[in-house]
């Protein structure tokens, strides 16, 4: 079974319970551990890997996308703080049972706009399960309302060495064409309410990123599995000087934290 991009939301959620949804207030439990990865260049992709074998999927991976994960993503794998862990362990567990029934094991990361840590989520799953050769999984996001993929998010993005197809016109939620390698479908990306089709409404792990959203609705209708694990929202640091870095680090830390996910999926940790 190969692995498919979407990026719908079909979460049956009654919509009082996410409407409080804004901005998450939670610490950022992997902010010290990613702060720590090399920043940049050869000497930093030889320190995160040449010791270990490759994963089975880098060569389907843009070269750019595989070069930041081996330098600024792996590293902060091992350094993920216990707490933090334990949460993402439960999705792991998840992933693994599922795919050992032989059935697609899907994931739907929710927040509130749909607009920039539930997307980084969602693409950034999907890499780490292509990185790792991990067949079978299904990945999802999606919001309360729909505003816009924000393009602060899809910059970071880039920065990581994603490929993005922007559309030809100007419109206030555009779909994006996200591409992690070549030969790889790409993921259309925008903002959506979690109830559009074709999103799955059951047999589904519903993945909480946004610490309001986590608060508000203790019961996700249709999940087998419900996990918070909020992260800060970059939007603070929105027309300001720290604007890029807050969101690679946003997007640096998710990545790390789905990486941690996949590989004990794999079993190559």
């Amino acid at each position: 079974m190969g692995i498919r991009h979407v990026v719908f939301l079909p979460l049956t959620l009654a919509a009082p319970a996410l409407a409080g949804c804004a901005t998450a207030t939670s610490e950022d439990p992997a902010a010290n551990a990613n702060a720590a990865a090399p920043t940049s260049g050869s000497d930093a992709v030889e320190e995160a890997g040449p010791a270990r074998p490759e994963a089975p999927g880098v060569a389907r991976l843009h070269p750019p996308l595989a070069t930041y994960v081996r330098a600024q993503v792996l590293p902060g794998v091992t350094a993920l703080a216990e707490e933090r862990r334990y949460e993402l362990d439960k999705i792991a567990r998840y992933l693994r049972q599922e795919l050992t029934d032989d059935a697609p094991a899907r994931l739907t990361f929710i927040c509130t706009h749909n607009s920039r840590r539930s997307h980084l989520s969602q693409l950034w799953a999907s890499a780490a399960a292509v990185w790792f050769g991990v067949e079978g999984l299904e990945t999802y996001s999606g919001g309360t309302e729909a505003t816009a993929f924000n393009p602060r998010a899809v910059a970071a993005l880039e920065r990581a060495g994603f490929a993005i197809d922007r559309p030809a016109q100007s419109t206030d939620n555009p779909r994006y064409a996200v591409r992690m390698g070549p030969e790889l479908p790409p993921a259309i990306a925008f903002s959506k309410v979690y109830d559009e089709a074709p999103n799955p409404s059951e047999d589904f792990a519903a993945i909480m990123t946004c610490s309001a959203a986590d608060a508000s609705c203790p019961f996700i209708p249709g999940a087998e599995l419900r996990v918070g694990i909020p992260y800060e929202d970059p939007k603070a640091a929105d027309g300001t000087p720290e604007e890029a870095a807050t969101y690679d680090a946003r997007s640096r830390q998710i990545a790390t934290e789905m990486f941690y996910v996949l590989s004990h999926v794999s079993g190559a940790s």
